[in-house]
């Protein structure tokens, strides 16, 4: 049996360095897992198996989550809320680089997506910020760091994804996300005021130029009222997160009108760039339900749950030990393709010693976005990089302190549920 996971082993590594997707390498490798099992018989049962993990109602949402998020990255209003941003903290010290964190917590209610977010504004705020005499390495790192707020503000599209997997509720992960959010962004504010200070970065006084804040917010409130119809809509129960999504995407194609960019070129490479996602995402989702088959029947659930009740790891300390373990499958693995293979393995495990589900959810969630700005695989550090051009391990040192800092909140979101879970208990959901 040894030998066999050796040569499973082998195959993924193989697989991964012939070029295959994580997607196919896990699916090739979860297929002989059946046979090395001797539970071949059961394949039978797995396109059931997969259909029942794909048939949820919640999951409608993401991908109009996914072409919201397209509209708007296309639409003409990446500019606009740069601009609101600028005549918010213009004539603070480090400005530019405020409006880099402001301005992904507004990005944040509209794709919910990290690497679109550093996609986005590592084209358009990192050459800015270069301009006004901050480093590249600098400028960067500040963009990958405060990019982890879209998974977290709402609308998130990973909380979609974890509601539909582990059910539950997604108003109440909304809600749970909003304050954790917020602390990550006033966190990067302050690191980066005083990191302006230390450095000499430039900006700051009343003579600072920056756009006049009444027609700048005119111009972004358009866009700054679609994550609050989302929000308001689904967490006080008036909207499904799916119905909530059609009608953001309604509005965004009015927007976007109105920024006359609504072309049929823009919308066809919308539309098209949101079914390659969303066929990403479900064939994730496809192989995620063929290794947990795998794992329910060889009791593989069981065989951990009893061995952590070996360790007598209860309460806070197993919780610290899915912050550790959360964070290394999120350095190796994608975001989604961790959350359906760790989360519906050991989480269950947590709430049956009586952790908050909404909780676990909002810092699980947190805990595998992290993976995104760790190496080796950190898909926004891979696009920051590509985007400004700067080498991929240099980036990496220099945001180190932006993910040291970002670890910290979340030990400390860990450690506090109340922090989650203030705002879902003051409106009913948790």
């Amino acid at each position: 049996m040894s030998l066999g996971w050796a040569i499973a082993l082998a195959l993924v590594l193989t697989l991964l360095l012939v070029g295959a997707t994580v997607t196919y390498s896990t699916g090739a490798v979860a297929m002989l897992g059946y046979v090395l099992a001797g539970e071949e018989a059961f394949l039978a049962a797995l396109p059931r198996r997969i259909f029942s993990q794909l048939d949820v109602f919640a999951l409608m949402a993401m991908p109009l989550f996914i072409l919201l998020g397209e509209l708007m990255n296309r639409g003409g209003i990446t500019a606009a809320l740069i601009d609101f941003a600028q005549a918010v903290v213009g004539r603070l010290r480090g400005a530019l680089g405020h409006v880099n964190v402001l301005t992904s917590v507004f990005f944040a209610g509209i794709s919910g997506a990290a690497m679109a977010d550093a996609a986005a504004l590592g084209n358009t705020l990192v050459p800015a910020m270069r301009r006004k005499g901050y480093s590249l390495d600098y400028a960067a790192a500040l963009t990958a760091a405060s990019s982890i707020i879209g998974p977290i503000v709402p609308p998130s599209i990973i909380m979609v994804f974890y509601g539909a997997v582990m059910g539950v509720d997604v108003a109440a992960l909304f809600a749970g996300g909003l304050i954790p959010g917020l602390l990550l962004a006033a966190c990067l504010l302050v690191v980066n005021g005083v990191a302006a200070r230390l450095f000499g970065h430039p900006g700051g006084g009343v003579d600072a130029e920056q756009p006049p804040l009444g027609r700048s917010f005119l111009l972004a409130a358009p866009a700054l009222l679609l994550p609050m119809i989302i929000i308001v809509g689904v967490i006080l129960g008036w909207m499904t997160p799916t119905e909530a999504a059609a009608v953001a995407v309604l509005l965004a194609l009015v927007i976007c009108a109105g920024f006359r960019q609504l072309g049929r070129g823009m919308l066809a490479a919308s539309l098209r760039r949101t079914v390659i996602v969303s066929g990403a995402i479900f064939a994730m989702l496809a192989i995620a339900a063929t290794v947990n088959f795998l794992g329910a029947v060889t009791l593989f659930p069981q065989t951990v749950a009893g061995q952590i009740g070996d360790w007598g790891l209860e309460g806070i300390h197993y919780l610290i030990l899915l912050f550790f373990v959360f964070l290394l499958f999120g350095m190796i693995a994608e975001t989604q393709i961790a959350l359906v293979l760790v989360a519906p393995l050991l989480v269950p495990i947590a709430l049956a010693q009586g952790a908050d589900p909404v909780h676990l959810g909002v810092v699980t969630c947190l805990n595998l976005s992290m993976g995104l700005v760790t190496p080796p695989l950190g898909g926004v550090l891979l696009v920051t990089a590509s985007v400004t051009g700067i080498n991929y391990w240099r980036l990496v040192v220099v945001t180190l302190p932006f993910v040291a800092l970002q670890l910290g909140l979340l030990f400390v979101l860990y450690l506090v549920p109340e922090i989650t879970l203030w705002l879902p208990r003051q409106l009913g959901l948790a």
